[in-house]
């Protein structure tokens, strides 16, 4: 499931056209933070995983791969 997290999370990033510190300091959390998010190697709280998909305005199945939309 975090490899599906981490691929949408990047994209979703991408398509929006924000960068990696524009995303930290949406989230208040600090750039190496949301690195760590993207690479796999931290998972967000669900408090900021709620506030990616306001971000995104995507479902939170989505960023996880529980859903396709």
């Amino acid at each position: 499931m975090m490899k599906i997290f981490q691929k949408r999370l990047r994209e979703m990033r991408l398509l929006c056209g924000l960068t990696q510190r524009e995303m930290a300091e949406k989230l208040d959390i600090s750039q190496p933070s949301y690195i760590r998010y993207e690479n796999g190697t931290a998972e967000p709280s669900l408090e900021k995983l709620v506030k990616i998909s306001e971000i995104f305005d995507v479902s939170v199945d989505y960023l996880v791969g529980k859903s396709e939309v």
